[in-house]
């Protein structure tokens, strides 16, 4: 690590805050220092893409303009808005997080670290994001583009997988946080490895502190952060029944109440074990039928659809979706099995909240 001497730390944050109150983007959250909304915002932007982010970030704000709202919403509601956007249990947090705000700060998000910490889903990042850009506190925000940013410009080779790395890093930024500008800085770091210090192809000809950055004049920029690689997801195999009925219904169901998607609409679908998953697609649809079965309803199979996958940060579902016709009318079987219904058309999703895959799933076969 190259030391980080005094002057380096005061011209990186001279101007880098020059570039960023000349070049940074307008976005919905920055034209507020509301912490609710500083907080919504964090959430959502927890490995999304800021393109994507906006438009969920404006309907939900419109929807749940304060605290209260939000805490007062039911959490199909809630989910329903988050549709699409994954990771659902950044939307559960949320808005446990929220209805503690509400019942023990009387909707007013605190401005300590001890207190905001302790809230549900917050960590230390966004914990420093809120207390940097909505009160104006020299707390540091370390992400993943932050600490890029700082491993190419101080040459810092220690693995950025280590907490003590991010402490470190923590400790630097906290040093270099001018104290009128926290909130501004802290956005100028994120801004600058989000649209400057890129992962693969950084732009060092744009960049405001180029001149300086150490690993630059070693030309080992592309080199930086050093990150030991994380185990990858675990695959699983999976079969899906778009079962529909002879009015074009097609049935769900509910997922329980605990684990992965808890509460989620779904297509019915099995897990294939090593043999079954390289069976020929007769007997995956056999599989299929047979689990259907099981749970009361009658279908016969009529042949793949296609196949999807959907990567979580410990499982890759690797599922290959087939068109069951049902025997009968969902209509006539009164009352379909536990957690099961049938959806009349695309506006029958309105009100349920499914999981990207199966919304994929639905609106090819929606043609929408």
């Amino acid at each position: 690590m190259e030391r980080a001497t005094e002057a380096a730390k005061t011209a990186f944050s001279r101007k880098l805050l020059e570039w960023y109150r000349a070049n940074r983007r307008d976005l919905p959250w920055r034209r507020t220092r509301d912490p609710y909304h500083i907080w919504v915002s964090e959430i959502m932007l927890q490995q999304t893409r800021v393109e994507t982010v906006i438009p969920y970030y404006e309907r939900f704000m419109e929807r749940f303009p304060t605290p209260e709202a939000l805490a007062a919403a039911p959490e199909e509601e809630v989910l329903k808005l988050w549709e699409g956007l994954g990771y659902y249990s950044r939307a559960r947090n949320l808005h446990a997080a929220v209805r503690e705000v509400c019942e023990r700060y009387g909707g007013i998000v605190p401005d300590s670290r001890e207190e905001i910490r302790a809230l549900k889903g917050v960590g230390d990042y966004t914990a420093g994001a809120i207390l940097s850009i909505a009160y104006g506190k020299p707390e540091p925000a370390v992400d993943g583009n932050v600490m890029r940013v700082l491993s190419r410009f101080f040459l810092i080779a220690d693995d950025i997988a280590k907490a003590g790395t991010r402490t470190r890093m923590e400790e630097l930024v906290r040093g270099m946080m001018p104290p009128d500008a926290a909130g501004d800085f802290t956005q100028a770091l994120m801004e600058l490895g989000a649209m400057v210090c890129t992962p693969r192809a950084p732009r060092c000809g744009g960049c405001p502190v180029a001149e300086e950055c150490a690993a630059r004049r070693q030309g080992i920029e592309t080199e930086l952060p050093v990150k030991s690689k994380a185990k990858p997801p675990r695959p699983e195999y999976r079969a899906a029944a778009v079962v529909r009925d002879r009015a074009g219904r097609i049935l769900v169901r509910r997922r329980p109440d605990r684990g992965l998607l808890a509460g989620m609409w779904e297509i019915p679908h099995i897990w294939l074990d090593d043999e079954q998953r390289d069976m020929a697609d007769d007997g995956k649809m056999a599989f299929l039928q047979d689990a259907l079965a099981h749970e009361g309803i009658q279908a016969r199979p009529l042949g793949r659809i296609g196949r999807e996958e959907h990567v979580f940060s410990h499982i890759h579902w690797h599922m290959d979706v087939f068109e069951f016709a049902a025997v009968g009318d969902f209509a006539s079987v009164a009352p379909l099995p536990d957690r099961y219904r049938s959806l009349d058309g695309p506006d029958g999703m309105d009100g349920l909240t499914f999981p990207n895959i199966f919304l994929r799933i639905l609106r090819k076969v929606y043609g929408k």
